[in-house]
């Protein structure tokens, strides 16, 4: 993340994305696929890493082989063949907001404070020893005689799918294929993001 100041002389927290260029490597039709979409490819890959069959995939597109290939199943207002190449600018030239989507940081096994923020159990008197970051009763003991499913405990944290709804656009820098937007997106730095309108 980085910072601008607006206009206003307000210091805005923003990230900076680097959304381009996307190569068309392939076009779902309804009469051959069933529904109607476009295949985006992005970020250059060396082709010794690169598997025989997406080798022929990137070949029909005439491109070299790419890391992220995603479908977006609404149109680009206008026309596609394979082998386009799109910028940020042609995009989300004129875009004021933005959804953006991501894998969030994962934070490995957790524990209920963290994971679900809970309190602990009461204070350090009465007699309690070392139950400060833990759940707590769980349930009934005689009936059910079992723990309820999705009970809030705890476990795996982190390291899934998130979506940030309406993200403001502050500044597009098409020479770069940058998109500068108010806010934190999911994610560490480096790592891949779906921009969508």
């Amino acid at each position: 993340m980085t910072s601008v100041f607006s206009a206003e002389g307000k210091n805005l927290p923003c990230t900076v994305i680097e959304a381009g260029p996307c190569v068309v490597t392939q076009i779902r039709t309804v009469e051959k696929d069933g529904y109607a979409a476009v295949q985006l490819a992005y970020d250059e890959k060396k082709e010794k890493h690169t598997s025989k069959a997406l080798k022929g995939h990137f070949e029909k597109a005439a491109t070299t082989p790419k890391r992220k290939l995603v479908e977006f199943k609404n149109d680009f207002g206008r026309e596609l063949k394979l082998g386009d190449v799109l910028t940020v600018n042609d995009v989300l030239g004129e875009t004021q907001w933005v959804d953006v989507v991501g894998t969030s940081k994962g934070k490995g096994f957790q524990g209920v404070v963290k994971r679900h923020g809970f309190g602990g159990v009461g204070g350090q008197t009465h007699g309690q020893d070392d139950r400060l970051r833990h759940p707590g009763s769980m349930g009934a003991s005689s009936w059910p005689s079992r723990v309820f499913k999705g009970m809030r405990m705890a476990g795996h944290t982190g390291s899934e799918r998130v979506k940030v709804f309406n993200l403001q656009v502050i500044k597009i820098v098409p020479e770069n294929n940058l998109i500068i937007v108010k806010g934190s997106v999911p994610g560490a730095k480096g790592s891949y993001v779906i921009l969508e309108d």
